[in-house]
């Protein structure tokens, strides 16, 4: 391998030659050799976004020439445009302030810039950090990523859900079927009620989610190494948030108290929290498909859904519900990452926070994973789930809970009577309660509708 010469403040590192990053780069990169986890390429694109912001903001305000300008928006283009890709190789495991992925896309946009200039323009610290410490620019990218997965990546994906669950709504109104609560038989509801449920769930868990847009806005940038905004100039951390803006089509606004910004991951915690809720009814509602599918002779069965792979290497033609379980095991990721997110937020010490990046990447692979799953689970479950009308339908009157209808006729204790003898003799509902003289043949098929009971609207 090929190697260059890379100076910093501590002196000349190697560096490969086929590489963009410097020196600072490189010592992380040699001193953290731990684990496979990598800071998330989208916290990258949100850097190249704030780092050309920064540069739009610093010439606005008279302190970056524009060649200079033009030369870290070029480069920052190239970044998200993943021409840039094999550049940022650092660890999660590094400084917990993000310190050298600030630097290493620094030096990128330095070495790259000046690629392009054709001579040395860029300085890592003097051009592309001005106004900026990491203590302020991580934070931002950390937000500045967040928002962006939310919107582009994760409502999307719920909306799609939402709108399959609607159509299933529709297409099966009017199947009436027995209700289960505690596992346990219940009194009748509709099929489409109970999809219902599901989709209302995810209404709310996206109300939720976008709750925490607003305060995720805010960004630390202008606040520099503890807050006090030292070295950046007045009016950059206003023009900043306001160039972000611009280049991510998305609202973003300077936070209105930098000691905050810097040490509280507060408004992580709670998109998270939010995060976790979804993450909460994707498993209900994963495992109430699957348990309505169980089968398929001797489960519930009253629904099917594809069947997509081969579910066992011993027993032919065995199928299992694969994306139930996906989504199964993503919820509990996202379950054990709110933790890792909590812990993290909650040693914010004296001005800064120190644990950003085990923060960040715990919060994006909650968001992809959730956002994945779904489509998944849309694509390659929910799009085929079909009723099983006569299961339902001998469920729904083999259950003992439709006693309940008589309550009003023989009164509650009496109702209770009938459903233990039927029961206890495997008779019907109708047999027990003639058997026990509370109501007449006739007057039993008079009250007794079972399809009518779910009250559909």
């Amino acid at each position: 391998m090929e190697y260059r010469i890379e100076h910093d403040s501590m002196g000349e590192v190697q560096v490969p030659a086929d590489k963009y990053w410097g020196a600072q780069t490189q010592r992380s990169y040699g001193n953290f050799k731990i684990g496979s986890e990598k800071i998330p390429k989208e916290v990258i694109i949100a850097f190249s976004y704030l780092k050309q912001a920064a540069a739009m903001a610093n010439f606005r305000l008279g302190n970056l020439d524009e060649r200079s300008k033009d030369l870290i928006g070029q480069v920052c283009e190239e970044i998200r445009e993943g021409k840039l890709d094999g550049n940022f190789p650092l660890a999660v495991w590094q400084t917990g302030s993000g310190t050298q992925s600030n630097m290493n896309v620094n030096e990128v946009i330095a070495n790259r810039g000046n690629e392009i200039a054709g001579k040395k323009i860029l300085h890592p610290n003097d051009s592309c950090n001005m106004s900026q410490s990491s203590n302020d620019t991580f934070p931002t990218a950390m937000n500045i990523a967040a928002v962006c997965e939310i919107q582009d990546r994760l409502i999307p994906a719920i909306d799609l859900l939402v709108s399959t669950f609607l159509d299933l709504e529709k297409k099966n109104k009017g199947i009436v079927k027995s209700g289960r609560t505690h596992l346990q038989d219940a009194v009748p509801i509709s099929f489409s009620q109970e999809i219902s449920g599901w989709r209302s769930s995810l209404e709310r868990d996206r109300e939720l989610i976008l709750a925490t847009i607003s305060p995720l806005s805010e960004l630390a940038l202008g606040g520099t190494a503890v807050g006090t905004g030292l070295n950046a100039p007045e009016g950059f951390d206003t023009e900043a948030a306001k160039a972000i803006s611009e280049l991510t089509g998305k609202s973003f606004q300077t936070a209105p108290n930098k000691f905050h910004a810097l040490t509280s991951k507060s408004e992580l915690v709670q998109a998270h929290g939010a995060l976790k809720a979804l993450a909460a009814d994707m498993m209900k509602i994963a495992n109430d498909i699957r348990w309505l599918a169980s089968g398929p002779r001797d489960g519930l069965g009253e629904i099917t859904i594809p069947a997509n792979e081969p579910g066992s290497s011993i027993m032919p033609g065995k199928v299992n519900p694969t994306q139930c379980e996906s989504v199964t095991m993503v919820a509990v990721q996202v379950m054990g990452n709110d933790a890792a997110v909590g812990f993290a937020a909650s040693q914010g010490n004296f001005e800064l926070n120190v644990f950003m990046p085990v923060l960040i990447y715990n919060f994006l692979q909650s968001v992809i994973l959730l956002a994945d799953s779904i489509r998944s689970f849309n694509d390659n479950c929910c799009i085929g789930i079909e009723p099983n009308r006569q299961k339902m339908h001998e469920n729904l009157h083999n259950s003992l809970m439709l006693v309940t209808c008589l309550n009003p006729y023989i009164g509650y204790e009496n109702a209770a009577k009938t459903a233990k003898l039927a029961y206890a003799e495997n008779i019907s509902l109708k047999e027990a309660c003639v058997k026990l003289g509370f109501l007449t043949p006739e007057k039993f098929d008079e009250v007794f509708l079972p399809e009518e009971m779910a009250k559909e609207q």
